[in-house]
């Protein structure tokens, strides 16, 4: 008994130092980290990193919408405790070194140093900083981190070039600058990452061809360099990125023809190339891209019938065809694309009937056919019901005929434009009565004689959003056979041109407007206060009517940002609610007759306004001087300003177009605003400019006209050397994709220009427009001779001036030259020979100089009127006899000969009068002789019984 006592007392006693051992073991477990995990350098260099950088309010919204938590992670991060568990950091289990941190989201705000403490985190692998306010350079401190293999700095304000050392980190397998705004040319250096599978560089601002070294990344899988500035033609190498699943080259200027070698890309599921100068056919080895899933080639100017190699393409499911140059019918067979979803062929030139057969595809729900030139009537066949279809744009055609009652099945429908639909008599526009899902209608210009009862039309509606009736007769009276008004909450309202003459009540109930364009139209009276008082409304534009003046609203909101009220009868001052606009970007008050100093208090607009055109009204006094500071375009012109440029000018560092034609300024050329970096357009024609035009700079000048003021003296030879807009239009690599000046969608600048003779309106000013005109004043001298740099100049005029001596020869470096006039001048010598071989230049005018010499050949000389040479003594040659051969008058055929013709002329004319008088002469002697004889009349028997004064007359007569 004893001995099974002794027994059961050693089994305690193992059995006790198991468990002491084990907990022992386990607290070693647990307080290893403390002890062990955290290096102090780690921890310190952490915490270093952290106080570089201030930390600012978090922004949820923003890292929520790419699913991204935003708490500010080093709030977590504290002297005392362990840099392993802090947020965003991670460890090696074995060696306490930081492997891995995560800042995305964490709303850091600063300049990365060259010397910044994350250099001593030697063993990072992981690195992201995406989502924060970071800015500057990435440093060496990145760049020397030669363990990492995962760089993550998308969304912040990184900036500059990318130093050939980031061709260091050569464990990378994945690289994403998205969203940044580097610039300069991609270094080559990123091709020697031999490991990366993922390189986005997308949303920043390099330029220049991309580096074709490029195809060296085998293990490439996704290539994004979408919104930069690349140009060129696309790298040969990316043939041979096998592995590729994803390419994104949209949104550059990438040109010439698509490469065939695209098609050997035959993992591609992404491949967009939208939004470049691509030309010619998509390449039949498209073809090859049986995995392909969404193509996107919209928006560059590809032509040819609709590529019927797409249609092997099974797995697609998104095309975008639109914004190019396609021409011919849609195939029938597209209904092979049985997966599709989503078609978009907008803005082409495609024709035939509606592709009807497109309801056929199951799975499509997305249709774009508008801006095309489809024509005939619209049936839809025969259409499931419900249909899938969520989006149906077919808008701006030849569509002619009723609205197919079929339309009233796609239940489902959120989007539908026929806009332009040639209905040609009633419309019953209860059908759309049983489209309840509609987010956005577009039913303008239908050219319908019904009237659209706008309140008893809302009422079909409960969810719509954007309503278009412009071009349609609405009625909008207050007045409605609704007893209640519209319960829907529209945000974008269109009732341009339809016929309304007082503003619309209902609209003071919708709470969500945020646009309305009510211009073209008959409203009189007052535009109501209670407008004002909407609180999104950002966009309003009532040109067009013959409103006379503002309700003074007590409170305006300041969400306004564009305020359009041009060709009004608007009188008195400009009222003064408008400074209260605090959010205000755009004002158009052109053509009305406010009158008036421009308001003071439009400072209070300084930080907002770029758009201030108070053109045609009956201003006075003078431009203000400190109250606009990010103005883009300001014009003022034809109205009764007086004073000089106010200085302050050349501190809006933004300002693109200046005009101030037309007023009364009398002042000195404003050399000073050749420090504007981004000025374009500058008018000062009919002031009273005066004095030498000094030496300038104006490397983005496009337009310039100081005509009709009284600048005086010479120009010199190099005065237009460094005007290099004008030389090489286009070929900036930062150039602007904008085709016309102004503000998007919203705003576009408009001027009056001498072209050809003419006045000519430019309601929209085409970015690549180039004119010079210094017509009118008192220049004098000769011509510069780098006219001739400005290459791309369409439009130059130097009449009614003093200039003197020969045209240079340079002018024939023009070669993009359409209208030339060097009128009324004292210009001598010849006109330049190689303005004949100018291809575009359409109009010429030479009159009222001393030129003189050979007229030059060309066609373009061929079609000038006889006018453009005249008083020019010296001139002669074919295309001048060719010119003026219609013209009969001596004296327009004298003022062209030369001293010997004329000569010649003379003594032909004299032999010719003498031939003339002398057959007559010898037939009417012979009849006088014979009656003589005859006759013996007594008059002639007697001549000498007439008296002095009858002889006198007598022998004058014969």
């Amino acid at each position: 008994m004893m001995e099974g006592f002794w027994n059961s007392k050693s089994i305690i006693r193992i059995t006790l130092s198991f468990i002491f051992l084990f907990i022992c073991h386990f607290l070693d477990v647990l307080a290893a980290p403390t002890r062990n995990l955290c290096r102090p350098e780690q921890r310190d260099a952490l915490l270093a990193f952290k106080n570089e950088f201030e930390i600012g309010k978090p922004s949820p919204d923003h890292c929520k919408i790419y699913g991204i938590e935003s708490p500010r992670k080093t709030d977590s991060w504290g002297n005392n405790s362990d840099c392993c568990n802090w947020e965003g950091v991670t460890c090696n289990a074995k060696s306490g070194e930081v492997i891995e941190l995560d800042l995305s989201c964490s709303s850091l705000h600063g300049r990365f140093h060259s010397n910044s403490s994350i250099r001593n985190l030697h063993f990072l692998t992981t690195l992201d900083l995406s989502f924060n306010d970071f800015k500057g350079q990435i440093t060496s401190s990145i760049e020397n981190l030669s363990h990492l293999t995962y760089l993550d700095l998308s969304s912040n304000h990184f900036s500059g070039q990318i130093l050939n050392s980031i061709g260091n980190l050569s464990r990378l397998t994945y690289l994403n600058l998205f969203d940044n705004q580097f610039s300069g040319q991609a270094p080559s250096s990123i091709c020697n990452l031999s490991h990366l599978t993922f390189l986005d560089l997308s949303y920043n601002r390099f330029f220049g061809q991309f580096p074709s070294s490029i195809g060296g990344l085998s293990h490439l899988t996704t290539l994004s360099l979408f919104s930069n500035k690349f140009s060129g033609q696309i790298p040969s190498s990316i043939g041979n990125l096998s592995n590729l699943t994803t390419l994104d080259l949209s949104n550059n200027n990438f040109s010439g023809q698509i490469p065939s070698f695209i098609g050997n890309l035959s993992q591609l599921t992404f491949l967009g190339l939208f939004s470049n100068n691509f030309v010619g056919e998509i390449p039949s080895s498209f073809g090859n891209l049986n995995q392909l899933t969404r193509l996107y080639v919209d928006d560059n100017k590809l032509s040819g019938n609709f590529p019927n190699v797409l249609l092997n393409l099974t797995g697609l499911s998104l095309l975008s065809l639109s914004n190019n140059k396609f021409t011919g019918t849609l195939p029938p067979n597209i209904t092979s694309l049985s997966n599709l979803m989503d078609f978009d062929a907008s803005d082409n030139a495609f024709t035939g009937t509606f592709p009807s057969f497109l309801f056929t595809i199951p799975s499509l729900t997305y249709i774009r056919l508008n801006g095309n030139q489809l024509k005939g009537t619209l049936e839809f066949g025969n259409i499931s019901s419900p249909s899938n279809l969520y989006e149906l744009d077919i808008g701006n055609n030849n569509f002619i005929g009723p609205i197919p009652s079929s339309i009233s099945k796609l239940v489902k429908l959120f989007r539908l434009d026929i806009s332009h639909l040639n209905t040609q008599g009633p419309v019953d526009f209860s059908i759309f009565s049983h489209l309840k899902s509609l987010l956005d209608l577009n039913i303008s210009h239908l050219n319908t004689t019904t009237r659209i009862d706008l309140n008893y039309f809302l009422s079909y509606f409960k969810r719509l959003l954007l309503l278009d009736l412009s071009g349609n007769h609405v009625s909008a009276t207050n007045k409605s056979s609704v007893s209640d008004p519209p319960s829907q909450l529209i945000q974008s309202l269109y009732l341009s041109g339809c016929g309304i003459t007082e503003f619309p009540e209902f609209v003071r109930t919708q709470h969500e407007l945020g646009f309305l364009d009510i211009s073209n139209n008959k409203i009189k009276g007052q535009v109501p206060d209670w407008l004002w008082r909407l609180p999104i409304l950002y966009y309003v534009n009532l040109s067009n009517n013959t409103l006379i003046g503002f309700q003074r609203p007590s409170k305006p909101e300041p969400s306004l940002l564009y305020l359009l009220g041009s060709n009004n009868n608007f009188i008195g001052k400009i009222p003064s609610f408008i400074c209260g606009l605090r959010s205000l970007n755009t004002l158009d008050l052109s053509d009305n007759n406010f009158n008036g100093s421009i308001p003071r208090c439009m400072g209070h607009l300084k930080s907002t306004l770029s758009v201030l055109n108070l053109r045609q009204n009956h201003l006075s006094g003078g431009l203000p001087k400190q109250i606009f500071e990010i103005l883009r375009s300001l014009d003022v012109g034809h109205n009764q300003l007086v004073g000089k440029l106010p200085r302050s000018l050349s501190f809006f560092s933004t300002l693109e177009v200046l005009n101030v034609e037309s007023n009364r300024i009398n002042d000195t050329f404003p050399f000073w605003l050749s420090s504007l970096p981004k000025l374009q357009v500058l008018v000062l024609r009919s002031n009273a400019f005066h004095g030498p035009i000094h030496e300038a700079t104006f490397p983005e000048l496009r337009i310039i006209d100081i005509s009709h003021n009284r600048f005086n003296g010479t120009l010199p030879t190099e005065y237009f050397v460094k005007w290099s807009a004008m030389s090489s239009l286009g070929k900036n690599e930062d150039q602007s994709n904008e085709k016309y000046m102004g503000s998007g969608l919203y705003y576009q600048d408009s001027m009056v220009l001498m072209n050809k003779g003419v006045a000519m309106e430019l309601v929209r000013i085409l970015t690549i427009y180039t004119a010079v005109d210094f017509s009118g004043n008192r220049f004098e001298g000769e011509i510069p001779k780098s006219i001739g740099l400005l290459k791309e100049l369409l439009v130059l005029s130097l009449s009614n001036n003093a200039f003197s001596g020969h045209m240079p020869s340079s002018m024939g470096n023009l070669t993009a030259l359409e209208s030339l006039d060097v009128s009324k001048n004292k210009l001598t010598g010849e006109i330049p020979q190689e303005l004949g071989d100018l291809s575009f230049l359409a109009y010429m005018n030479f009159s009222h100089n001393q030129l003189a010499g050979l007229v030059p050949g060309g066609q373009q000389f061929l079609t000038q009127n006889c006018s453009a040479f005249e008083d020019n003594l010296g001139l002669f040659g074919s295309s001048l006899e060719e010119v003026c051969r219609d013209i009969h008058t001596p004296a327009s055929h004298q003022q062209f000969e030369t001293p010997e013709t004329e000569e010649e002329d003379e003594d032909l004319i004299s032999w010719i009068a003498a031939a003339i008088g002398f057959g007559p002469g010898i037939a009417f002697g012979l009849m006088f002789g014979y009656i003589l004889v005859s006759y013996k009349p007594e008059w002639f028997m007697n001549p000498f019984d007439r008296n002095n004064r009858r002889q006198k007359r007598h022998k004058t007569t014969h």
